[in-house]
């Protein structure tokens, strides 16, 4: 069970057997009211975006998943291929399955896959991961990390916005958590 506190955009929850993720949520009180939470929930089994309010401190169930080591095989056009690290049995995923992750997807990195009553509902990227820049503008003499930032895109097509000092084929380390620019790899 998880207090409404704890919710948190990505999080999943489930009501009435079937699992939702938070999709956004907000605290909210009124004059002479108790607290209350309003939810945006997204249906992992149909993809229907429902809106919903819990009592602040309400206890909600949550999920039990089964987690597995999977690699990143490949991408088909929407469809994304993982292999099980210990059984080799490969899995595959639409894009609307792999959401927002598929920015960071490259070939070969591992990740955890969530499955909920066999069904792989979601995956969970490693917390930081080393891409090269393929284009961004170039950086000049004297630009220092405190002096702004720009637009880079990375191997995988995502843009993310870099210091200015970064260039062209450098490599750099990214939060997959919030797509932010952590720090230039040597």
């Amino acid at each position: 069970m998880i207090d409404t506190a704890d919710f948190r955009r990505g999080k999943k929850i489930e009501l009435d057997g079937e699992v939702y993720e938070i999709v956004d949520f907000q605290h909210a009180r009124t004059a002479q009211r108790r607290a209350f939470v309003r939810t945006k929930l997204k249906s992992i089994a149909t993809g229907a975006v429902q809106e919903r309010t819990f009592s602040a401190g309400e206890k909600i169930a949550q999920p039990e998943f089964e987690e597995r080591r999977m690699q990143f095989l490949y991408q088909e056009g929407e469809q994304y291929n993982f292999m099980d690290n210990k059984t080799y049995e490969q899995i595959t995923l639409s894009g609307e399955q792999v959401g927002e992750s598929k920015k960071f997807l490259q070939e070969n990195i591992e990740l955890v896959i969530q499955f909920f009553n066999s069904r792989p509902i979601g995956l969970i990227l490693p917390i930081t991961v080393e891409f090269e820049v393929v284009e961004t503008d170039p950086g000049f003499k004297g630009d220092t990390a405190t002096g702004g930032s720009k637009p880079a895109r990375i191997s995988t097509g995502a843009t993310v916005n870099v210091p200015l000092f970064v260039n062209t084929g450098d490599k750099i380390k990214i939060d997959t958590r919030t797509g932010e620019y952590i720090e230039r790899v040597k």
